[in-house]
């Protein structure tokens, strides 16, 4: 299926883990993909593997909170491939460790600077080009951002990407811009590589049986952000092993970064 066919997409954070599902999943269907990333030899690597695989890619460096680099990154995509049809923000992370009455100010606004301004910087810097292809974005929260699963500082960050969400849906709706969330539960990405056997802990609690792959996530961006969903625009849809329907056994907190 080529349902990105003549498409142009740009996914942030996209050098491993589900912004590399992601970018993987939208080449494979036709899809011409700037690959951006903190990293930029690490963003290259993975757009050396999607063009060595007969696919359309180019590596950016891409740091979402500075809005010059993200400006940079929009302009060059446009100039490489001469248009934007979607937008995929996917950088963010849980970057507070601190018990909650220990945050300090600085670390509440480095987290919502990331995870939540950062997305907004890249909306607007690719608005213009989204409404000129009548484009969309998906965004990737957190079931973190639904219900109380912790990490308060960051589930606020992601609960915000639901409202920036809803909010643009109706802002840009009638000028044919859609914007949606994919919610995340648990997902095996390389942030888990120092935590041995706690993937497989937390499986348990998931009543599908276990934690999320990122192309779990990517099927469901993809979906997002072709033409099949193109009357659907303002939603939360979760991928989540059904854990919102109460946990199977207990909870100790997913992360979809």
């Amino acid at each position: 299926m080529q349902r990105f066919e003549d498409r142009v997409a740009l996914v942030t954070a996209a050098a491993q883990g589900i912004g590399r599902a992601v970018a993987a999943r939208i080449a494979s269907e036709g899809g011409q993909v700037a690959v951006t990333d903190l990293s930029a030899d690490a963003a290259q690597r993975v757009a050396d593997e999607l063009t060595k695989d007969g696919h359309h890619a180019i590596a950016l460096a891409c740091d979402v909170t500075s809005r010059d680099a993200v400006t940079a990154a929009v302009a060059a995509t446009v100039e490489r491939f001469g248009r934007l049809d979607l937008l995929v923000n996917n950088a963010g992370g849980c970057i507070v460790n601190s018990a909650y009455t220990d945050v300090t100010d600085d670390e509440w606004h480095n987290q919502l600077d990331l995870t939540l301004v950062g997305a907004n910087r890249c909306i607007q810097a690719a608005l213009p080009h989204l409404l000129e292809s009548r484009g969309n974005v998906v965004t990737i929260g957190s079931v973190n951002g639904l219900v109380a699963f912790g990490n308060i500082e960051y589930s606020t960050a992601k609960a915000g990407l639901r409202s920036l969400t809803q909010n643009l849906a109706c802002e840009f709706g009638a000028q044919g811009v859609r914007f949606n969330l994919v919610a995340p539960g648990t997902i095996r990405t390389p942030n888990w590589d120092d935590q041995p056997g706690q993937l497989d802990r937390l499986a348990g609690m998931y009543p599908l049986g276990r934690v999320g792959e990122p192309e779990d996530i990517a099927a469901a961006v993809a979906f997002l952000g072709s033409d099949d969903a193109a009357w659907i625009t303002g939603i939360t849809l979760p991928v989540e092993g059904g854990v919102l329907t109460g946990p199977a056994t207990g909870w100790m907190g997913p992360q979809s970064e």
